[in-house]
């Protein structure tokens, strides 16, 4: 199609939007009056507040986000900051839920939700991004001991709240489960099925749910007079679960029962021991840790303890818009664990 380019005239038909001049006169207020009945309604009567909504509903007018910013020194966003890599957030089903309970939370207000990725070793960038301003606030979820998130917030006076519990807890705001509690319920689980040589594929030390829930699996075999230390270490995924398998069975083949720190790799677990023709639960009870749609496509579905990932990302998002509105800091908030029953144990 060939368009005659003298019949447009840029900008000729286009809407001239409305001003923050001619909504103060609409409503009948001062230009400064306007602009703070739009910018929160700080010192404007009810009445005036009232003129001016009703003339920004009548112009159909759209305050200047920039100019709003310099006003009220705010972005209207808040950042996601997962300290992990690309790769690990796109494909672990722990990180949508959390993106689900936060957008949940947020779904009533006006802010924006930026993912932050915190790339290993690239912490400085994001504590930089951080406290320049570019947020109102952060909501920090797989903290690891290096990325120093935890005290970095700590020192600065951006509001945030942690989904797990950060390192350095102080007086930080988090929601989180009992993970200790949540170990102990799971190899208790397998101590009560008779299981006697249970050994773990723990989380990462540098996280507080790696050892909270070594933790639990400690208390619970010390307390039963069972030996503790067919121990290794994952890091929460699917192949460190096998590989963490191999290495757990060549050290102690004499396991009967596994508690795995996390579905992703009680999954990596699950396909080594079918490929060793090792029957699950009949040679080697599995137990998981997170309850993600990962443990009922299992081979057998597994028995898992179940960590309400939406439930508390959603408290987290509500936490933060409450300190987002002025709201003293609240104690920490932690769910209780669940065990859930399936044929893995």
């Amino acid at each position: 199609m060939v368009v005659d380019s003298t019949e447009i005239r840029p900008g000729a038909d286009r809407p001239v939007a409305p001003t923050l001049e001619q909504v103060a006169e609409r409503a009948g207020v001062s230009r400064s009056t306007a602009s703070r009945a739009i910018n929160g309604g700080l010192r404007v009567s009810p009445e005036a507040l009232a003129a001016v909504e009703a003339a920004v509903a009548d112009l159909g007018y759209s305050p200047n986000r920039a100019a709003r910013s310099l006003v009220t020194r705010r972005t209207d966003s808040i950042a996601l900051v997962v300290p992990e890599p690309d790769e690990r957030v796109l494909s672990d089903p722990f990180f949508a839920g959390t993106l689900n309970g936060i957008s949940s939370a947020l779904a009533d207000s006006d802010l924006q939700l930026v993912l932050v990725i915190a790339r290993p070793g690239d912490s400085a960038r994001t504590i930089r991004y951080l406290r320049n301003g570019h947020v109102d606030g952060a909501i920090v979820v797989s903290h690891h001991r290096d990325d120093a998130l935890d005290q970095a917030l700590r020192q600065s006076r951006l509001p945030n709240v942690f989904v797990g519990r950060p390192l350095a807890a102080g007086d930080a705001q988090y929601v989180d489960t009992d993970n200790v509690a949540g170990g102990r319920i799971a190899t208790q689980h397998l101590i009560d099925l008779g299981r006697r040589r249970i050994g773990t594929i723990a989380g990462p030390l540098d996280m507080s749910a790696g050892i909270d829930r070594l933790a639990g699996w400690r208390q619970a075999v010390r307390a039963a007079g069972l030996p503790e230390d067919a121990v290794v270490h994952g890091d929460f995924t699917i192949s460190s679960g096998a590989a963490s398998t191999r290495r757990l069975l060549a050290q102690h083949p004499d396991v009967d029962a596994i508690f795995v720190a996390s579905d992703l790799m009680a999954a990596g677990a699950l396909g080594v021991l079918s490929e060793l023709g090792r029957d699950v639960p009949g040679d080697i009870a599995v137990v998981g840790y997170d309850n993600l749609g990962v443990a009922i496509s299992t081979n057998p579905p597994l028995t898992t303890v179940i960590q309400p990932v939406v439930a508390m990302a959603r408290a987290a998002g509500a936490r933060l818009l409450d300190q987002l509105h002025g709201a003293r800091p609240e104690a920490p908030l932690i769910f209780a664990p669940e065990l859930v029953i399936r044929a893995s144990a």
